[in-house]
């Protein structure tokens, strides 16, 4: 069996104890079997293709760095998108934060570049539209398929706040896209 295949027919775990143990081959392989959901996470929370492809590579290089604490009875996919998720809101925040500093107008809600991927531009823009802690909820919860216990786990937060925060999320979403159906 060619030994690309091999790799990609590896558990998870098999992949994890062989970074550990130092094979770049296996940090590739975790790092391709990982990087479309990590990216399209951060895209989705932070609208800007060029940031969120930094973030989910920063998300990649601090799980590399911690892999020897991370808990090897669990998948790796949601503790990495933990890791996507809140260095999204943290850039999405900052960048919220440089624009009422700078007293700048707001961008406008539909993002400029088109993500790859099945999600309309009404979509997009609705999700923009979010809050950062509105929308990385959604996010991992309709995009990542966390459950409201694993987002609140993740984000360290009530597991109320998080279905609140999917109610409001959800509840905004549907009003603008509904009211952009009736354009």
């Amino acid at each position: 069996m060619p030994a690309a295949r091999s790799r990609r027919m590896r558990s998870e775990q098999a992949l994890i104890r062989g970074a550990l143990a130092g094979s770049d081959a296996d940090l590739e392989a975790l790092f391709r079997r990982h990087w479309p959901r990590a990216y399209r996470a951060a895209f989705l929370i932070v609208h800007d293709h060029a940031a969120a492809e930094d973030i989910a590579q920063e998300a990649f290089l601090a799980a590399f760095r911690r892999l020897d604490r991370f808990d090897h009875r669990r998948r790796f996919a949601p503790w990495l998108g933990t890791i996507v998720a809140n260095r999204a809101i943290d850039w999405a925040r900052a960048r919220t934060a440089r624009r009422e500093s700078a007293h700048q107008a707001p961008e406008p809600e539909a993002p400029r570049d088109r993500p790859t991927g099945p999600y309309s531009e009404e979509l997009l823009a609705a999700l923009a539209a979010l809050s950062p802690e509105h929308r990385a909820v959604v996010v991992l919860r309709y995009v990542l398929e966390y459950t409201p216990g694993e987002i609140a786990r993740a984000l360290e937060l009530p597991r109320g706040t998080v279905n609140s925060r999917l109610r409001r999320g959800l509840d905004t979403l549907e009003t603008r896209l509904t009211d952009s159906d009736r354009r």
